[in-house]
Parts: C-alpha cells; structure tokens; sequence
C-alpha cells in the first residue's frame, strides 16, 4: 500500500478563497494564423482575431476559454481560475506580490488580479465574466448495450469533422518546486486533493487537484501538479461530447497533418477516454470525454507511480510524453534546480526515470 511521506497534497483548512472554475489557458505565438489552423482543426472555435490577439472558445457558454498572443518566442503564458466574487478578488489583490484589480477587455469583461505562483507560472483570478450563448453541438450518440437497445432502425454515423470542443477542462504543470507550489493553490485557492501518485520514498509524483464545490461534483482535476526538472507546461484538456469525438479527433488531425502524442486510451486515476495532439510549437493538447466527477467529501486516493498507473487500456506512455527537449539551457536548469529546490536529488531523478522514463 502507498503511503504520502511529505506536506503536500494537503487541503487547506480556511483558504483565502476557492476557485469556482478554470476559465481559459493562455499562450504567445510567432504566428497566429499557424496557431489558429491547430486550434480548429482540433475543435475550438474564433471568437476574435487581430494581428495581435486570437481568442477561441468551445461551445459551452463560456465567452472564450484560449488566448493567443502574438510575440517572438512561443511559450505558455499562463492561465485563469474564477472565483466566486469581487470580495475574492479583493482578498487576493491583499497577497503579498498580487496586481490591483482591474478591468477585463476580453469578451465578457469581468475582472481580475493577476498573481504567480511560486513556480513562476501566471495566474489571473476573475470574477463577474457574462455568459455567451452556448452554440449548437450534436448531442452524445445513443449506444446500444446488451442491456438496452436505444437506437433502432439506424446506423451511427458521427460526422467526419473536428470534434466540437464543449470547454476547457484541466492543465496540468510540471514544477521543480512541487511543495511550495502546491501549497500555494491549496491555501489560496482552495483546491483540494483527488488523488496522488507517490515515488517509492513516498514524495508526490503527481497529484490531482479539483474545485471545491462542496456537494455540487467537479471535475476529478482542474489542475494537476507533477514533478519535473524545471517549470514548464505539460498539456491543458478539453471535454468533448462522447468518445466517437475523442476518435474522430484523432483521424481528422492526422489526416491534417498534425503530430500525435499519445492515446486513444482511457486514464486510471480520472477515468478519462484521452488522445492527446501537439500543435506546431510542440504543446500536447487533449480531447477527453467521460471524466470522474467527484463531491467534497470524496476523500484523497494514494497510488504508486509508473507508466502502467497512466491508463486502464491503450498504447503505452511514450517515454517522451514526460520527458523535456534537451538542450544546454535545460542542463543548467537542471543542475541549478538541483542544487536549490528542496524537491529535488538525484535519488528522485533516479526513481522518476525508473517510474515514468
């Protein structure tokens, strides 16, 4: 039986507030007409495009939930959690390092204070976002089971199209200083933890964190945390409407030409259907369908790590899935955060390769 031997993941007796949903993930691009050719083909759809700003959104009624901006060097820029009020954002725009409140120029205005987290990553807390109306999708194919019988005197014929990408479900994030990070979303946003994947030492590999709705269900995870060398993005999510989407996603963005990751499988720890796409700077992007939903009170689950704790079913993890371009730049980050960050030794590196690599 795993068992946690460090701090984290923890829940936070009286965070400074609790996140109510992810509201959009945020990336810099050299070229947006390249990054909007991804984004289609994979099942967003364009709110807004000008030479400096694409903003897409699914076809839930959230008012966008992925920004591009146009600058040199292609990188993640953050995402943005909403809370549930503007005393919340007050309450953050109190932390130590935090942005003043201020107005939103996105579609559905709103407002925000702009934070980071001890990783370096940006976060934007907003509150007061209008609702769009949500736009038309198919609905979930009726299945037939041996136990009932649904569909009758016709065929399945889901169309061959990008799948409709209902709305953003999760990020995940690699971190070196997983501890200090993790106890950051814990204390001031309150998310609490699903489940955790634990190193034969017992240190967090990986854990999975949701909103805290109390009896309302979230999702099994918003964000999850996994160990790594340095900070860096590992992939965002997005929820289509049944598993023939996940599928059709795949045949459309090979036929495309895009670049495929991992998949289709189906996730233990979540219990996704997944299939996982990179866009043309090489970040992994997620279709899913039939996630885990889970109250409050569902307490965390302790699993020991390894690439068979990846997937029920499906192709195995590719070792290059977890594993960061190497380059002389990463070499001296790794070697910095060695020496540094109190999550890191060699002895992890070890175990972490012999679990995932």
């Amino acid at each position: 039986m795993s068992t946690l031997a460090t701090a984290q993941p923890a829940r936070h007796p009286d965070p400074t507030v609790r996140a109510r949903a992810l509201a959009w993930v945020a990336f810099t691009r050299p070229d947006l007409a390249q990054a909007e050719r991804f984004l289609v083909d994979f099942g967003l759809r364009v709110v807004t495009r000008t030479p400096e700003l694409l903003v897409l959104r699914g076809t839930g009624p959230e008012a966008f939930c992925y920004l591009v901006q146009r600058g040199t060097t292609p990188r993640f820029a953050g995402f943005a959690l909403e809370v549930g009020s503007r005393a919340d954002l007050e309450r953050l725009a109190a932390l130590p390092d935090a942005g003043p409140i201020e107005a939103l120029a996105t579609p559905g205005g709103g407002a925000r204070v702009r934070l980071v987290d001890p990783s370096g990553f940006a976060v934007d807390a907003v509150h007061g976002r209008a609702r769009a109306t949500p736009l038309p999708r198919r609905p979930a194919l009726p299945i037939n089971t041996p136990d009932a019988r649904p569909r009758v005197n016709a065929g399945q014929r889901p169309p061959v199209a990008p799948p409709e990408v209902v709305r953003l479900g999760h990020v995940v994030l690699e971190l070196a200083d997983w501890q200090a990070t993790c106890a950051w979303y814990t204390r001031h946003f309150g998310l609490i933890p699903s489940d955790v994947q634990v190193l034969p030492d017992g240190s967090p590999a990986v854990a999975f964190l949701r909103l805290d709705l109390g009896d309302t269900p979230a999702d099994h995870h918003t964000l999850a945390l996994a160990q790594g060398l340095v900070p860096r993005y590992s992939h965002s999510a997005y929820e289509v409407c049944d598993t023939d989407a996940v599928a059709m996603g795949g045949r459309v963005l090979r036929e495309r030409g895009w670049t495929h990751a991992w998949g289709v499988g189906r996730h233990i720890l979540g219990s996704q259907v997944f299939d996982y796409w990179e866009d043309a700077c090489g970040d992994k992007h997620e279709h899913y369908g039939d996630g885990d939903v889970f109250t409050a009170d569902q307490p965390m689950g302790v699993h020991a790590v390894g690439r068979d704790a990846m997937a029920q079913w499906g192709p195995p993890m590719p070792a290059s899935f977890v594993r960061p371009p190497l380059s002389a730049g990463l070499l001296v980050d790794v070697a910095r955060n060695l020496w540094r960050s109190p999550d890191l030794s060699l002895g992890k590196l070890v175990a972490m390769a012999r679990g995932l690599g």
